[in-house]
């Protein structure tokens, strides 16, 4: 039992980081407009001047891009919470509370898809991000999010011994 309920705890603590990350950057939308416009606009790119990949410097573009970044963080963090809640109310039955466990995989899947698929294929791969040092400090931020959530994850889907 005592498994469990560390993975319940688990399971809330990634549907907070998610939110936590959601409701900084809606605190901090100028920011994130002004490094998401240097990013997208490919700005200082010395390493690496030529791409085959295009700059985007529209602003209405770079502000759908922040908004699916922080849409897509909010919809982790609430299928998180609402995964929680699943095992908590599972918690006495093994069988069922192995089955909730889809719904940890789902979040997970949509925050992994945040900051591996927006931030380490699109903005590090295609918009070359690596190159800057705002870009640079983003990514590994990034990746510190992808590895915690992919190793909880884990962890958290394994099966408890009853």
């Amino acid at each position: 039992m005592l498994l469990k309920w560390i993975k319940i705890l688990l399971t809330l603590a990634l549907s907070f980081l998610c939110l936590f990350y959601a409701l900084q950057n809606i605190a901090n939308v100028d920011a994130v407009f002004g490094v998401m416009s240097a990013v997208m606009g490919m700005d200082g790119h010395q390493y690496y001047p030529q791409t085959f990949a295009f700059n985007v410097t529209q602003p209405s573009l770079v502000w759908f891009a922040a908004t699916l970044i922080i849409a897509a963080e909010f919809i982790a963090g609430l299928v998180l919470l609402f995964a929680t809640w699943r095992l908590l109310g599972a918690r006495n039955e093994g069988v069922v509370f192995q089955a909730q466990k889809y719904w940890v995989l789902v979040g997970a899947g949509i925050a992994l898809l945040v900051w591996f698929g927006f931030f380490q294929v699109i903005g590090g791969a295609f918009f070359q991000m690596w190159q800057t040092e705002l870009g640079d400090a983003s990514m590994r931020g990034a990746f510190i999010y992808l590895a915690s959530i992919a190793l909880i994850t884990w962890f958290i889907y394994q099966p408890e011994r009853e």
